[in-house]
C-alpha cells in the first residue's frame, strides 16, 4: 500500500478531490496550507506526490477530524532500528479515546518518515500527548538508546476540510 501526499490551495487540491470522488482521498488544512492524501494500492492521481509506503495502518483514513504528522528525519543507517522499533511497538495509541487512525510512513525518497495520526478533534491528540501510553511509544521515551534520527522531528498539524 501506498500514500500519496500533495500539496496547495484548499480550493485547487477541493477541485482535484471532487474529480477523483471514487479515489481513497482526505483533504485537511491548516492556516498555511491544503493538503490532499491519497492512499491506494495504484499509481498516484497526483502530477508531483511525495511518495510513502505504509508500514503499518490501523484505522481508515476517512475516519478523524484531526491530523498530526511527525515528521521524523531518518538518518540511511537509522532505517533498520526505527522501522524495528515501530514494528515492535505496544499499540497502546489504538485504545486512547478519539484516536480514529494511524500510518506509519517510510519516504520513497528522503529520510523523513512520517507517523501519521487522526483523531475525532485536537482535544483528543492533546489529551494523548499527556498521557502514559504518549510516554511509552514516544521518541522521548527511548532516552539512552542510540538514535536514528538525522535531524530534529517536527509535528505539522490539520483539520479535515469538507468538500462540498
Amino acid at each position: 500500500m501506498k500514500l500519496y501526499i500533495t500539496y496547495g490551495t484548499v480550493d485547487y487540491l477541493a477541485k482535484l478531490a471532487k474529480a477523483h470522488i471514487d479515489k481513497n482521498l482526505r483533504l485537511m488544512a491548516n492556516t498555511d496550507t491544503g493538503v490532499l492524501f491519497h492512499e491506494t494500492e495504484q499509481k498516484s492521481i497526483f502530477k508531483e506526490p511525495k511518495t510513502y509506503d505504509v508500514l503499518d495502518s490501523t484505522g481508515k483514513l476517512s475516519n478523524g477530524k484531526y491530523a498530526a504528522l511527525n515528521n521524523i528525519p531518518v538518518s540511511y543507517e537509522g532505517r533498520p532500528l526505527f522501522e524495528k522499533r515501530f514494528s515492535d511497538r505496544a499499540r497502546l495509541i489504538e485504545k486512547e479515546p478519539g484516536f480514529s487512525a494511524i500510518r506509519v510512513l517510510r519516504p520513497s525518497k528522503g529520510d523523513t518518515y512520517i507517523i501519521l495520526t487522526l483523531w475525532e478533534n485536537e482535544h483528543y491528540f492533546t489529551a494523548w500527548q499527556k498521557s502514559k501510553s504518549f510516554d511509552t511509544g514516544s521518541i522521548k521515551s527511548s532516552v539512552g538508546i542510540p538514535q536514528p534520527f538525522s535531524h530534529p522531528h517536527y509535528v505539522t498539524k490539520y483539520t479535515s476540510v469538507e468538500i462540498d
